[in-house]
């Protein structure tokens, strides 16, 4: 069997097309581009590439990003100041806290002090409880990235049985709810699930985010499903590899999503368009 590469390329251009004239039109209209404020609290190099690569993303998209260095050695109470004075600010639209954060500090500690009309990357409970109910909100653009590519690539979600590997509140868990949104039937596994293998080869689409090198093989799909890598890990050669094993996946599997070039773009392209969102809301 033939596996088509389910690439992200030209959905985020298409997406990145959209946005660049919408930011466009609400400069004009508005005399001041879009505010994008990136938080960022750790001195990590995979971290520093990423920021980048969201500030170069906005840039060409025409979105004014100011990238706020905290330092690693934060405090809980320094972030959610932060995050409650940008929330405030009338110039700001929209906020982004990068991940890793300083030692000792999670999300749920500060997450909460980021209002919901400017979480565009949903990572807030009050989002995720939106996302839950049904409600307006931002979604993770992760989890939205997923569904969005689905569609693009024209695999029907209404009736199918699909598979998420991972739970956490970033990915696993906030793609159950668009999936189901979508009228699609999800289970959600995880390392306590029992027979994992069994649970993925009975599904017509399988999403990896797990976070583990090589979790999903050939053996753990059956024939002519498909397969959406949302993992970015560090091989032991340098190089980002997903959470599926591609080779033995390919011939088996009817659609695979590529490592790096599948989820990513369609990702920084969605927090872009999320972004705009924001500024294009009445105050």
């Amino acid at each position: 069997m033939d596996t088509a590469s389910l690439t992200g390329k030209d959905l985020a251009a298409a997406i990145n097309a959209d946005t660049t004239a919408r930011a466009k039109a609400l400069t004009e209209r508005a005399g001041r581009a879009p505010r994008l404020a990136l938080v960022v609290a750790n001195e990590d190099p995979a971290s520093a590439w990423y920021v980048n690569s969201l500030k170069k993303s906005a840039a060409n998209r025409g979105i004014d990003c100011d990238t706020v260095d905290l330092g690693a050695d934060a405090s809980a109470d320094t972030l959610r100041t932060e995050l409650s004075v940008r929330s405030a600010d009338p110039e700001t639209d929209a906020i982004m806290l990068q991940t890793p954060l300083p030692a000792g500090v999670t999300l749920d500690d500060v997450s909460a002090a980021i209002a919901a009309t400017k979480d565009v990357d949903g990572v807030s409970p009050l989002s995720l409880g939106l996302l839950a109910a049904g409600s307006a909100g931002f979604a993770p653009a992760t989890a939205e990235a997923v569904v969005e590519l689905l569609k693009h690539h024209g695999v029907a979600l209404e009736g199918r049985h699909v598979a998420v590997v991972g739970r956490s509140n970033v990915v696993g868990k906030p793609l159950a709810h668009l999936l189901l949104a979508e009228n699609a039937t999800v289970t959600v596994c995880h390392s306590r699930t029992t027979n994992l293998p069994a649970v993925t080869a009975a599904a017509d689409v399988v999403v990896a985010a797990a976070g583990r090198i090589g979790l999903v093989t050939g053996a753990n799909v059956r024939e002519g499903a498909v397969v959406i890598d949302v993992g970015t890990n560090e091989s032991s050669d340098g190089k980002i590899v997903g959470d599926v094993d591609a080779e033995s996946v390919r011939g088996i599997a009817g659609g695979l999503s590529p490592v790096p070039g599948g989820v990513g773009p369609v990702t920084t392209a969605l927090l872009m368009r999320h972004v705009v969102l924001a500024a294009e809301r009445p105050r």
